[in-house]
């Protein structure tokens, strides 16, 4: 009897050991060793093959006569302090390219020269980025956004900066265009006029309109009368709503 309870708790164990970790059940893709930091969100393997780290969306560097974004340089300076040198497995969770060729992938170091990290978390852990999703890679991102929350909450990396502060939609300027996350109390569903939208969210006391779009159609009918955060692309006083995880129903918003 007691080698059957020891065997049992060492089966138990084992396979606690061996639990499923968020990217067990995507693709595995290509091994390279990082050559090169683009940004927090963006590397370069010493296969030539470019990397967009899915679910998440760093301060992007100057481009022309364009300003580099808050935070660029310590985002890009942090991706580079894990993983610049060190070779790395790329995850595959839908779309493995996007239109410049960049793999979408989530990617975790391999080799033995540091820490193990999944670096799409990792860089939304320590405020590096922001969780950004898409429907066609969303897999594996909805632990990301915890992660966020806690960085915000205790105010870690870019969240530290004004710049990053978290507004409320009536607060946001009518001539603001870019990725954002917003507060907001929904007040209306209108019928949708935007291309692949099935409805727009009015907001209370603001311009802007969610844009709710095919993949996240179940909250045209659960967001009215509530408040919520929102998150995603905004031009023109309107903001793309792709996908339920770029939307949270919150009661009392904090940054």
């Amino acid at each position: 009897m007691a080698r059957a309870t020891a065997g049992f708790w060492i089966l138990t164990i084992v396979a606690a050991c061996h639990a499923a970790g968020p990217l067990d059940g995507l693709e595995p893709g290509e091994r390279g060793r990082v050559v090169r930091v683009v940004d927090g969100d963006t590397i370069v393997l010493d296969t030539g093959q470019s990397v967009r780290l899915v679910g998440i969306e760093a301060p992007s560097g100057g481009y022309k006569e364009r300003e580099p974004q808050p935070y660029y340089t310590e985002s890009k300076r942090m991706m580079e302090d894990m993983v610049l040198g060190r070779e790395v497995q790329l995850h595959y969770g839908g779309l493995t390219r996007d239109r410049y060729d960049r793999a979408l992938a989530h990617a975790q170091t391999v080799d033995a020269l540091g820490p193990a990290f999944w670096l799409n978390a990792e860089m939304v852990k320590r405020g590096g980025a922001r969780v950004r999703v898409y429907p066609d890679t969303a897999v594996a991102n909805a632990p990301l956004l915890e992660f966020e929350r806690d960085a915000r909450r205790q105010e870690i990396g870019l969240w530290h900066s004004m710049q990053y502060r978290i507004p409320y939609a009536s607060d946001l300027p009518e001539t603001f265009e870019g990725f954002q996350l917003v507060h907001g109390h929904v007040v209306d569903m209108q019928g949708a006029e935007g291309f692949g939208a099935v409805c727009d969210l009015a907001l209370e006391g603001s311009a802007l309109k969610l844009q709710i779009q095919r993949a996240a159609a179940s909250l045209c009918q659960e967001a009215v009368g509530h408040r919520v955060l929102a998150r995603g692309y905004v031009r023109g006083n309107e903001m793309e709503i792709s996908d339920t995880l770029n939307f949270e129903f919150v009661e009392t918003p904090t940054n």
